[in-house]
């Protein structure tokens, strides 16, 4: 796909992130990733804020996360497996077709931690390789409305995602300020009971050419649209990014 083809806003925002003929000459990225939010404790997570090592790759859906429950532990995502690891690379534990262990599950459901990892898994993929993965083949790309926030006005993008992808929802929003830069991405959190959220990202730094953010928060959304500030889901703070190029070490 040409840059030429695509939506003019996602044409706009993938320049403002600083193109994507300079994504395309990277396989992946890294970053040193603390976690906090309301969601954790909500479904029996202890999840305490030390700094872990997340890295993802562009062509295909894998990440892993270190430290993952225990210092020398290591969890490493694909749509169809989960698995944690220890220093060894002996497994600790591991779940086939991980989605499916979500079936049947209410807002407060609890999460065992091969729940924590897919959800880790498939989130940090999205949030490393977007806006630039929106312009690969199979993702449907249309204008929606749109919205304010903070007396600002943000123009918006409705991306169906191909079905082959594992994420929050099939449908997501994607919202950019006046200077192109993603401010907000809405989706409905499937595992977590269709939940609808409302994620913001904010601090954008240079990495190797690409404009990322260092800031994540996400906060529920009412039937509405209306945001429940008082419920901040989830926070990230990112750092220490790396971008990785063919035959560089992982």
């Amino acid at each position: 796909m040409t840059q030429q083809a695509l939506n003019p806003l996602l044409h706009e925002a993938l320049e403002a992130h600083g193109g994507l003929a300079r994504w395309r000459e990277f396989d992946g990225l890294s970053s040193t990733i603390v976690t906090g939010g309301k969601l954790w404790p909500l479904k029996g997570v202890h999840l305490i804020p030390t700094p872990r090592r997340a890295m993802t790759e562009f062509r295909r859906q894998w990440t892993t996360v270190t430290p993952f429950g225990e210092p020398d532990w290591t969890m490493t995502w694909t749509p169809e497996h989960v698995a944690v690891t220890d220093a060894g690379g002996a497994t600790v534990a591991e779940r086939e077709d991980p989605r499916a262990a979500f079936t049947g599950h209410g807002f407060e459901t609890p999460w065992d931690p091969l729940h924590l990892a897919y959800f880790n898994g498939y989130a940090m993929w999205i949030y490393h390789a977007a806006p630039f993965v929106l312009a690969e083949p199979g993702y449907a790309v249309t204008n929606v409305a749109p919205v304010e926030h903070e007396g600002e006005r943000l123009r918006g993008l409705n991306v169906r995602l191909p079905s082959s992808i594992h994420s929050h929802s099939r449908d997501q929003q994607f919202y950019f300020g006046a200077d192109g830069l993603l401010r907000r991405h809405d989706y409905l959190v499937d595992v977590w009971a269709a939940t609808p959220a409302a994620h913001f990202v904010s601090d954008y730094v240079d990495v190797g050419g690409l404009r990322l953010p260092t800031r994540r928060s996400v906060y529920l959304r009412n039937v509405d649209g209306a945001l429940q500030q008082d419920f901040n889901a989830v926070t990230v703070e990112l750092s220490d990014y790396r971008l990785r190029k063919p035959g560089d070490p992982t």
